[in-house]
């Protein structure tokens, strides 16, 4: 009778890609051995992702009869390649080095070290490198003069690009914003020639760079209304996780170094940094301490530490007299709030909804399953309809407020989805507070100005 695996650490745990072990496949398969074997004996987490399911359907087969050790190299690639990186196994997980447990269990980012490998001694597929770089796309699509837009809607077109780059025909794609947030910013004045003075830099985030600017305008209002001195940065590039989730580290480092370098005199002046999409907030905060260069990491341990949710920062300063209450329309008295994944992964609580509470009369149920679109997950053939249905709860769910006009997230990607899911496309929290502050913002006025 085989030896019992044990739940204890190997010899080749490490989640650090500076440690050589890191790339050597024996003392992966070692962790990977493990981790499945913890994760077959507690199967907590079977409503998330495929990657579970796969496993424990797989184990449960009589060929396996429950013994890891048996799975096959292809097997085991279906199970990481099922994960989408939505963080909330490990959220859930009672046995990760966040909670300090022995057994220091990070499935997630024993998918990132897994890809990782792949990547290295396989390459990146070119869709993979062409979804992970979103700022080489925005440009490109900015310089199609509204070209782009207009072809991802021609089924023929989107028909090549299935057939070519494996992105699925019917996904709903963002279109490309003709004009960036830096460069509104720029031509609004919002970028300064020293760091000295202010409370808060933005980091816009290259979907609103590139997509939904409006969305940083609505940011920058909302910061200036409640008095906070905010600055806009002009060179910065994506996170990283677009090219992270493919396992392209290089790629990831690579564009942490223009962002690392031009956020880092702000911090030092001691200014928040401010991240409008949780995906990117959760890379500064949780990923770049562990993945950047040695050389780089006090530093990006440092941006970790400023790094703030735009509505965290607006609720720490909520009791201070330059909080601004003074809504003069509102959303409507029921709305329905969608806790981003990677929001939830901070552990940093739902501040932006918190928030649209205070406006007088307004109720928000908050929904928290996955939508499933997870970075490039859905846009892709094999992702775009498990996608649909394991959102499909997070869809019924913000369905289910019948009377919420309104829908609400942090995540840009996952408005795209419930958009073209539910039928609905959510606002982001300072865009209902942007517009909360403005006398036609909504067809509503807030519970305290309403006639009696």
């Amino acid at each position: 009778m085989s030896k019992p695996i044990s739940y204890q650490p190997t010899d080749g745990l490490t989640y650090d890609p500076e440690e050589p072990k890191y790339w050597e496949d024996d003392a992966l398969d070692k962790e990977v051995q493990r981790v499945f074997e913890v994760c077959n004996g507690c199967r907590m987490c079977f409503k998330f992702c495929d990657s579970f399911p796969t496993l424990f359907s797989l184990l449960d087969d009589a060929q396996h009869d429950g013994d890891v050790r048996k799975l096959t190299a292809p097997e085991k690639n279906a199970v990481m390649d099922a994960c989408f990186q939505c963080k909330l196994c490990e959220v859930q997980c009672p046995y990760t080095p966040r909670d300090k447990h022995e057994y220091q269990l990070d499935f997630p980012k024993l998918v990132h070290r897994f890809e990782a490998q792949k990547a290295r001694y396989q390459g990146v597929k070119l869709r993979d490198q062409l979804l992970g770089d979103p700022d080489l796309l925005g440009q490109a699509g900015r310089l199609s003069l509204g070209l782009a837009n207009q072809m991802n809607k021609v089924t023929p077109h989107r028909v090549l690009m299935e057939k070519t780059l494996g992105i699925h025909r019917d996904k709903l794609l963002p279109d490309f914003a003709a004009q960036t947030f830096e460069r509104w910013a720029e031509k609004q004045g919002k970028v300064p020639a020293s760091p000295e003075g202010f409370d808060a830099v933005l980091f816009q985030t290259c979907f609103v760079q590139n997509n939904a600017p409006e969305v940083g305008r609505d940011t920058v209002e909302v910061l200036e209304k409640n008095g906070v001195k905010v600055a806009c940065v002009t060179g910065l590039k994506c996170c990283g996780m677009p090219a992270w989730e493919h396992g392209d580290l290089d790629r990831l480092r690579a564009l942490a170094r223009p962002t690392l370098e031009l956020l880092m005199p702000f911090v030092d002046a001691g200014a928040k940094v401010l991240v409008i999409n949780p995906t990117c907030s959760m890379m500064l905060r949780r990923e770049w301490p562990e993945l950047l260069p040695l050389a780089d990491r006090d530093r990006a341990r440092a941006l970790a530490a400023a790094t703030m949710d735009p509505g965290e920062y607006l609720w720490s300063i909520r009791k201070e007299p330059r909080f601004n209450r003074d809504f003069k329309s509102s959303p409507g008295a029921r709305v329905s709030y969608h806790a981003p994944c990677h929001l939830r992964a901070q552990a940093v609580g739902f501040k932006g909804r918190d928030l649209i509470r205070l406006i007088p009369g307004v109720e928000a149920k908050s929904v928290l399953e996955c939508c499933g679109h997870d970075g490039t997950y859905a846009m892709k053939v094999e992702g775009f309809e498990p996608s649909a249905r394991i959102g499909k709860k997070a869809f019924d769910e913000m369905a289910d407020e019948a009377q919420a006009e309104v829908w609400v997230t942090e995540c840009p990607l996952a408005a795209v989805q419930f958009e073209q899911h539910a039928g609905k496309k959510p606002l982001h929290p300072m865009t209902v507070l942007a517009r909360a502050y403005r006398e036609d913002g909504f067809p509503h006025k807030p519970a305290a100005l309403e006639s009696p």
